[in-house]
């Protein structure tokens, strides 16, 4: 796995009726697979959507949910084309790997003087529906359900938002998540058990050498490092007092950081500034090298916080282009939360109205030379905030808080990417609400309200969700 692949989920449709219905209604099937055909090409918008033939025994439907896994869907969604017993399909849907949604559809949205049997038989999918979910519960199989007229603008904003959730949570369970040397002593709060990450969630977390990436700029190609530069040159605006071999240096470490992931199958990383630091062969932190892969769709977390690096990633392929932060201050007269970081911040959530800056800047931590930086402020307009807390055993809580980046004034003296977020529930509410929850201090910020996208994730993945 590389960088976040910006493809549209890709979703199989289990259609589910009985045979016993063939004789009383003859091209029953055929009528019904078309309806299954039509469904999929009202939700073409959203996602990707392969019908299966009508299911009508357990072999048909061993036979749709093999192929649905075998070619990599991110879900399944679940439709009564009539009624279906559940039994037929409740164990391979309780064992499926991937998401469920029980789509409670009918092909008429309204019942009329003018039905006859042929039109209850073809709309009565409600009670098949309710037997369906009924074995899932007992089995303790974790699901969505959807009850609405299939042709609603509602509809399809629900469907996309169960297969966009699906598709995080599916490209979580592949995850490899790369963190250089170590994680920041006595910082509690990034603090996982990964044996119960993996077990639970499914992101791995494998420890890659500070070696390997020094080989690794030493290996760079000309023609990669001279790419970065050439991207730089004609995207942001270059401070003058950049000198060729800064840049030359930095850009090394980007190439060499990124052939690391996209050789190893890594979708997110994290880097300690004193791993780098302390190794003693390194100049400078590669700041603007987490900016510009964060850019690219891979996840980012700064200090060895393996979880925020994999939230990052999951708010990449959930929403897109998701930007690591942290909560720096309060600013109680404009009710809003100074948010920013050491330097590493995803540029595409840049303002549109002023350039995003490479500059030189001066940097104690990590005792090392200046390492180039983006500068650049947040879009105003509506924000979302989520951040990752693994509680006791298996337990993992997100802690969600929507707002506004407000149209603050400019911090001169801040050389590096920062905005004023201010929470809509209200500065005190939102930070009593995420202290208490236990929000760790690490998030993944994307533009626009997404609590409802991070909650249908939340219970795709078994994850406690709390907004504040």
């Amino acid at each position: 796995m590389t960088a976040v692949n910006r493809r549209k989920p890709r979703i199989g449709i289990l259609g589910i009726m009985q045979d016993l219905y063939d004789d009383m209604i003859p091209g029953i099937a055929q009528r019904q697979e078309g309806y299954a055909a039509e469904l999929a090409a009202q939700l073409a918008d959203v996602a990707e959507f392969t019908p299966s033939k009508a299911i009508k025994y357990r072999e048909d439907a061993e036979h749709a949910m093999r192929e649905f896994e075998d070619y990599d869907f991110d879900g399944v969604l679940v439709v009564m084309l009539t009624y279906g017993p559940a039994m037929r399909v409740a164990r391979l849907l309780a064992d499926s790997r991937l998401p469920i949604c029980l789509a409670n559809i009918q092909p008429e949205p309204a019942v009329t003087p003018a039905w006859d049997m042929a039109d209850m038989t073809y709309n009565q999918g409600v009670h098949g529906a309710q037997d369906t979910a009924n074995a899932l519960v007992r089995a303790g199989k974790r699901f969505a359900v959807l009850t609405d007229d299939w042709k609603s603008a509602r509809f399809a904003d629900d469907v996309g938002r169960w297969a966009r959730a699906a598709a995080a949570v599916t490209a979580w369970k592949r995850l490899k998540v790369a963190i250089f040397g170590y994680a920041m002593n006595e910082m509690g709060d990034i603090r996982v058990d990964e044996n119960a990450l993996v077990r639970t969630l499914g992101p791995e977390i494998i420890t890659v050498a500070q070696g390997d990436l020094w080989r690794g700029m030493q290996q760079a190609s000309e023609a990669a490092v001279a790419e970065v530069i050439g991207f730089e040159d004609a995207n942001f605006d270059i401070d003058p007092r950049l000198s060729a071999a800064e840049r030359t240096d930095h850009a090394r470490m980007q190439v060499a950081i990124e052939n690391i992931l996209a050789e190893r199958g890594f979708g997110a990383y994290t880097a300690h500034f004193d791993a780098i630091g302390e190794d003693g062969r390194f100049a400078r932190l590669p700041l603007a090298a987490a900016s510009s892969l964060m850019a690219k769709g891979y996840g980012y977390a700064a200090e060895g916080d393996v979880l925020t690096a994999s939230l990052v990633y999951a708010g990449h392929v959930l929403i897109g282009d998701a930007h690591f932060t942290e909560m720096y201050a309060m600013d109680f007269p404009s009710g809003s939360i100074l948010q920013s970081h050491m330097g590493e911040g995803n540029w595409k959530i840049a303002r549109s109205d002023r350039p995003v800056r490479l500059i030189k800047r001066p940097l104690g931590i990590g005792r090392l030379d200046d390492p180039p930086t983006f500068l650049f402020r947040y879009q105003p307009g509506p924000a979302t905030l989520a951040a990752l807390a693994s509680l006791e055993a298996d337990r993992f809580r997100l802690v969600v808080a929507e707002g506004e980046n407000i149209d603050g004034r400019e911090i001169p003296a801040l050389e590096m990417p920062y905005g004023q977020f201010r929470p809509a529930s209200g500065l005190r509410n939102c930070l009593n609400g995420w202290l208490a929850a236990g929000g760790p201090h690490h998030e993944v910020m994307n533009l626009g309200h997404h609590a409802q996208d991070w909650k249908m994730f939340c219970r795709l993945a078994g994850i406690e969700f709390v907004q504040v």
